[in-house]
């Protein structure tokens, strides 16, 4: 049996597979070549709908799928004017239509209003829970979800170049913090416009430090299992954590990271940093006044 691996797997999703499918996709793969059984999850839901950048935490790696749920994203989304759906996209039933079409300067003018802090009532068609129930679960029961409205921010938000005049549709990119819903965002713009819209194509194309540069099919993903050569394709543990700065440790003060201890008389910035003992990943921690303090340690 092959060695473990630790670090990521970033996977250019196809449509119409969910997240948790992709992760049984990588449980696959690593039984077909072998590899020692080892925990899997993902960082970051991607709609069966969406394609794009999702990445699968193999390990150790795991300890960090929480912190890249809380990254910024960004995505490339098409908005078609004139019919709004009860899912905000093509698959769900069209509750509003419209005959209004934006001009171009239009929607070019709308797009600083939602740049920055904004504040959004997520789809009713969402993983949030209402009561304990998934609130897409309700929706689809018939039931009428109301959510609370949430404050996101959008970084940047630009359109596609496109021809002046009336628009059938848009393609935009836009830079979101964690939270933000794609479709409730282009409902809102549609709505900004004097029409009603819904999404059609939904791409991520950058989530945390992992972009489509990295990205394998599933079928490539698959192909590497059989052929035993995951670890190929399989970005390092710290390729996750490239934001922060690194701490050197020395092997004693590794092991004591290791134990759970605090390490007094560090000088270091105040932060999350990285502790490497060498090449090999220690702990995340927290540097503070305090002393150094570990925040996930991994067993490597």
């Amino acid at each position: 049996m092959s060695a473990s691996l630790h670090g990521w797997i970033i996977l250019d999703k196809p449509l119409g597979l969910g997240s948790t499918q992709a992760v049984s996709a990588a449980k696959r793969a690593l039984r077909a070549g072998g590899y020692a059984k080892a925990k899997i999850g993902h960082g970051g839901t991607l709609d069966p709908l969406a394609t794009g950048v999702l990445p699968i935490a193999l390990g150790e790696a795991t300890k960090l799928a929480g912190r890249m749920l809380d990254s910024d994203k960004i995505y490339d989304f098409t908005i078609r004017f004139g019919e709004q759906t009860d899912t905000l996209d093509g698959e769900g039933t069209v509750v509003a239509r419209s005959g209004a079409r934006p001009e171009r300067a239009a929607l070019l003018a709308a797009l600083p209003a939602f740049t920055g802090p904004i504040a959004q009532v997520p789809p009713a068609f969402s993983a949030l829970k209402v009561d304990g129930e998934r609130a897409y679960a309700l929706a689809r029961a018939g039931a009428e979800v109301t959510l609370a409205s949430r404050n996101v921010t959008i970084h940047a938000l630009t359109a596609a170049p496109g021809p002046d005049g009336l628009l059938e549709s848009a393609t935009l990119t836009a830079h979101v913090s964690k939270g933000t819903y794609i479709r409730s965002l282009a409902r809102d713009i549609a709505l900004a416009l004097g029409t009603v819209g819904h999404v059609t194509m939904l791409r991520r194309t950058k989530a945390g430090p992992f972009t489509l540069d990295s990205a394998i099919s599933l079928d490539m993903l698959a192909d590497l299992g059989q052929r035993r050569a995951l670890e190929d394709t399989t970005l390092p543990l710290t390729a996750g954590l490239d934001d922060i700065p690194v701490l050197a440790v020395t092997p004693g003060q590794a092991g004591l990271l290791r134990q759970g201890r605090v390490l007094a008389g560090i000088a270091a910035q105040h932060g999350s940093h990285l502790a490497i003992d060498g090449d090999t990943p220690v702990a995340l921690v927290d540097v503070s006044d305090a002393g150094v303090r570990v925040l996930r340690g991994f067993n490597l």
